[in-house]
């Protein structure tokens, strides 16, 4: 049998992302595992990009960031996450595909599951996926569930 006690659940902390979260809690309560809920905040790109000229986010701005984030995912595992399912809040900085696979490693996680926003066309293009390569990069089994999907207008 499968033994999955560690499950990582990755958001944005929009209403597709949290479409995941059911799986994630429901198959933790079949293997009576712990559910991580990872946020990701992205890193800002400086004020100039493109000019030459390096121009760094404000201080105060990254810390607003992260303490909204965190706010957030207190109120996930307060509010979405029953008690009697074992939940761990992991909040980290950087490109979101890439701290979800190092998180899956630091964490000994062994089930990620996943929504994916169902971007298509040009979004697609221009955006990716983190759920695709996260996909292509894990380690561990990902279980991928089809969030609301988004316009395809930009």
């Amino acid at each position: 049998m499968v033994e999955i006690k560690r499950i990582l659940f990755p958001t944005d902390f929009s209403e597709a992302s949290m479409s995941a979260l059911p799986f994630a809690v429901e198959t933790a309560r079949l293997f009576k595992a712990q559910v991580f809920v990872i946020h990701i905040v992205p890193p800002l790109p400086s004020l100039a990009e493109g000019s030459g000229i390096y121009i760094q986010p404000p201080t105060e701005y990254i810390d607003y960031l992260r303490t909204e984030a965190d706010k957030r995912i207190n109120q996930i595992l307060s509010e979405r996450i029953p008690k009697d399912v074992k939940s761990t809040k992991v909040l980290v900085d950087g490109d979101a595909a890439q701290e979800i696979i190092r998180a899956v490693g630091n964490l000994q996680i062994d089930l990620i599951t996943i929504a994916t926003h169902g971007r298509t066309g040009w979004h697609h293009l221009v955006l990716g996926s983190v759920a695709e390569k996260v996909i292509r990069m894990s380690p561990v089994a990902v279980l991928t569930i089809r969030g609301e999907s988004v316009a395809e207008i930009l």
